[in-house]
């Protein structure tokens, strides 16, 4: 039988907000990381999605999170990540901060969107 997870997209304003209402909807006992890498671990299978990847993600209000984390989340995103990338990594970000203020590039709702659609093929729909 596939499961149904159910992400209320009402209730997320900030990535954070993505975190906590995943948590509780899709990762093991509310927690799964509070990061992209953990996120898609999850996914995978194991750390709260059946391992056999019978399941679907149903993001409910998603225009609500789209707007929510759109350009201007998405560069206060960046810009913690700019504070903890290796120095390697500093002028990537920067450009991606650059453009992020700017109303360019792909969005923290992006980041999401993508993660699951390549973690979970065809397994996500937006309502």
């Amino acid at each position: 039988m596939t499961v149904r997870y159910v992400l209320d997209g009402s209730q997320v304003r900030t990535l954070e907000d993505f975190w906590r209402v995943a948590g509780a909807s899709i990762g093991c006992g509310g927690y799964f990381g509070r990061n992209l890498d953990a996120f898609a671990d999850c996914l995978r299978g194991g750390f709260g999605t059946p391992d056999d990847g019978d399941y679907l993600i149903e993001w409910r209000d998603h225009e609500a999170s789209r707007q929510n984390r759109g350009h201007p989340e998405t560069a206060r995103q960046l810009e913690q990540m700019l504070g903890r990338c290796h120095p390697t990594h500093k002028a990537s970000m920067r450009a991606r901060l650059a453009g992020a203020r700017a109303g360019r590039g792909p969005t923290v709702f992006d980041w999401l969107v993508e993660i699951i659609e390549e973690e979970l093929p065809g397994g996500l729909s937006l309502r």
